[in-house]
C-alpha cells in the first residue's frame, strides 16, 4: 500500500496537464500512486495521460464518458485510493518538489492533521506573479492552523492543491456532489469541523490563474453554490456558533441574495443580523444594498461599490474572502 495517493481530476486542461504530471512525479518523496481521471474532456488530455502511464508504473488512469463533475471525480479518486494519506492536485496547478515531503513528515507526528501550505500565484505560461495565494485570498491575519472551523465558515481560503489530509478521515465526508464549484469549500470545512489544520507558511505548490478558470465565468452558477452554502451554513451552525460569527454569516448572505434578485429575503437577514447585535456605521452598505438592490441599476452601482471597497481591503489584508 502507498503511503499517499495523489488523484488528479482532469477536464480540458491539455495545455497545462504535463507540467503538472510532472510536478507530481518529480517530488522528492517517492511512496505514492497517482490517480488520474478524466472527466470527458474534449482536447487531447487522454492522449497525454495515457502517454504518462506508459512511462510510470505509479499512474492509474480512468477516462469518463460523459462529464460527471468536479465533485463526482473528486469522490471516485477517494474510492479508487489505496494510501493512508489523500491528495488532490488540479490538472492546471503545480506541486513543488519538497510539497510531499514536507507534508508527510508532519503526519507522520499526528496523521488526524489536515496540512495545507502557501502557495505561489502563477500565470498562464506558468510564471509568477509575485502574488501569494493567502494574500489573494485576504487571509493574512487570519488564523491558520489549529481549529480554524469558525474562521473557515466567513470564507475559504485553503488552497485545494496544496492539501493533504489521511484518506480514511477524508472518506468519512467526501465531496457534495450537488454543488458545481464550491464543493471544495465546504468539504474544508467540515473537516475543520471534526480535525485540526497545520499551515505551512512557505509556497509547496503553484496555483495557475488564466482565462479558463471556470469559475470566473460561470457567475450564474457560483452564485447558486453561494447560497446553497451560506444557508446551509447557517441552518446546520447557527445554533452552536457565536453571535458575532452569525451576525456575519446574515450578513454575507443578504450580499448573496440581493446578487440573486431575493431583495425581499436579503432585508430580512440583514434585520435579523441587527437583532443579534447592534447596529454599527460598517454596516450600512449591507442596509443600502438590501434595501435599493431591486433597481437594477442601482444594484449594479452598488455591487460594483462593493466589489471596489472589498478588493481594496483585500489588498491591505483586512478582512476574510466572500
Amino acid at each position: 500500500m502507498p503511503a499517499v495517493s495523489i488523484v488528479i481530476p482532469s477536464y480540458n486542461h491539455a495545455r497545462y496537464l504535463a507540467q503538472t504530471i510532472e510536478s507530481a512525479l518529480s517530488q522528492s518523496f517517492r511512496d505514492f500512486e497517482l490517480l488520474i481521471i478524466d472527466d470527458a474532456s474534449q482536447d487531447n488530455s487522454r492522449e497525454i495521460i495515457q502517454q504518462y502511464a506508459k512511462r510510470d508504473e505509479r499512474i492509474k488512469c480512468w477516462f469518463h464518458e460523459h462529464n460527471e463533475g468536479i465533485a463526482s471525480t473528486f469522490n471516485e479518486g477517494l474510492h479508487r485510493a489505496q494510501g493512508k494519506f489523500y491528495a488532490s492536485l488540479g490538472s492546471d496547478d503545480i506541486w513543488l518538489p519538497q510539497k510531499l515531503e514536507t507534508q508527510v513528515a508532519l503526519l507522520n507526528e499526528n496523521e488526524d492533521l489536515v496540512v495545507w501550505s502557501e502557495g505561489q500565484i502563477i500565470d498562464a505560461a506558468g510564471k509568477p506573479t509575485g502574488e501569494l495565494f493567502t494574500l489573494r485570498h485576504s487571509a493574512t491575519n487570519k488564523q491558520k492552523s489549529g481549529n480554524i472551523f469558525e474562521e473557515l465558515l466567513q470564507g475559504n481560503f485553503i488552497f485545494g492543491s496544496s492539501l493533504i489530509v489521511k484518506r480514511e478521515n477524508a472518506l468519512r465526508i467526501k465531496f457534495n456532489e450537488s454543488l458545481k464549484y464550491l464543493n471544495d469549500f465546504l468539504f474544508e470545512v467540515e473537516l475543520a469541523e471534526k480535525y485540526p489544520f497545520y499551515f505551512v507558511s512557505i509556497p509547496l505548490a503553484q496555483y495557475r490563474i488564466h482565462g479558463d478558470n471556470i469559475t470566473l465565468k460561470d457567475t450564474e452558477g457560483w452564485l447558486r453554490d453561494s447560497l446553497f452554502i451560506r444557508e446551509l451554513f447557517l441552518t446546520r451552525y447557527g445554533y452552536r456558533i457565536s453571535p458575532s460569527l452569525k451576525r456575519t454569516l446574515l450578513l454575507q448572505y443578504s450580499v448573496t441574495l440581493v446578487r440573486v434578485m431575493e431583495c425581499k429575503k436579503a432585508m430580512s437577514c440583514v434585520m435579523n443580523a441587527f437583532r443579534i447585535a447592534p447596529f454599527h456605521l460598517s454596516d450600512v452598505k449591507y442596509l443600502l444594498y438590501a434595501v435599493l438592490g431591486g433597481n437594477r441599476g442601482i444594484r449594479f452601482f452598488l455591487q460594483r461599490s462593493y466589489q471596489l471597497y472589498i478588493g481594496s481591503k483585500r489588498k491591505k489584508g483586512n478582512i476574510g474572502s466572500n
